[in-house]
């Protein structure tokens, strides 16, 4: 049975900074781009306010932890517990597999294995890699990333963690690509499959594709500029699931104007059918 998870993206005006992670190519050293927000919720008060709002699971981008020193770290996954929520998947939002720059590639696999620690202290199921940079119609890039990411697979397997990927920038852009790299690193490595991420008009026969093999749904709807959603295309991608049997986590995604909690709402209520 699908349940109702929540992204810390969409409420990424709420929980305090960002820290995005770049790559200084002149110091070859990663860096921190910080964007200031308000901090309306700690990243340690959302599992209990999403509990209450009637979420079941939080999936966690990388760039919201304050810390990843083993008390917070502990804390945190304290919180979960005594909140009765599912820390489903730690998402990294950087790092390229298919970087020709070998000083980057070794400073981002170093990169994700940390990262992989971090899920593991905390009791996150899952950690999203991206797949690459490189374009999609890069067949040596894709054996690549194949490559890089079985490496990742055996290293978070053994910490309990599983290395999950998503239709998410060039190189799985499509869902040929994605199935492909599916099929060459094998069951171990799950997969999201994000509604915003194909293209129209093919993206719903793309969800076909991929829905197999995903523990988790990114329900991203269109919104117009007062942040309604399109419910229409909205319930036309809910379909593809129901369709599919899939019976995993459907991740509410908002990132559009005005409140945040209001918006998840207004998606929520359209998918709640759904689950």
């Amino acid at each position: 049975m699908s349940y109702l998870s929540i992204s810390t993206w969409s409420l990424h005006r709420l929980l305090g900074p960002l820290r995005f992670t770049v790559w200084n190519a002149d110091t070859s050293q990663h860096g921190i781009n910080l964007q200031e927000q308000p901090e309306v919720h700690t990243l340690l008060e959302l599992p209990a306010e999403a509990k209450r709002r009637g979420y079941q699971a939080l999936e966690v981008c990388h760039f919201h932890f304050p810390s990843v020193e083993p008390d917070y770290l502990e804390q945190l996954r304290l919180a979960f517990t005594a909140a009765g929520l599912s820390f489903d998947t730690l998402l990294l939002d950087y790092g390229d597999l298919t970087t020709s720059d070998e000083a980057r590639l070794k400073a981002d696999k170093a990169f994700f294995k940390q990262w992989i620690d971090v899920a593991a202290s905390v009791g996150a199921k899952q950690i999203r890699i991206v797949a690459g940079e490189a374009a999609a119609s890069d067949k040596a890039a894709m054996h690549r990333s194949a490559v890089e990411l079985s490496e990742m697979v055996s290293y978070a397997s053994k910490k309990g963690v599983r290395v999950i990927t998503e239709n998410f920038r060039p190189l799985t852009s499509t869902g040929a690509n994605c199935v492909e790299l599916l099929s060459e690193v094998g069951s171990e490595l799950g997969f999201i499959t994000d509604f915003g991420n194909f293209k129209a008009p093919h993206k719903y026969d793309e969800f076909a594709q991929t829905l197999p093999y995903s523990v988790s749904v990114h329900a991203k709807p269109h919104y117009d500029a007062e942040g309604i959603p399109d419910a229409e295309e909205l319930i036309r991608c809910l379909e593809t699931v129901r369709e599919a049997e899939f019976n995993g986590a459907i991740v509410l995604i908002y990132d559009g104007p005005g409140e945040m909690w209001a918006g998840l709402e207004r998606v929520k209520y359209i998918i709640e059918p759904y689950l």
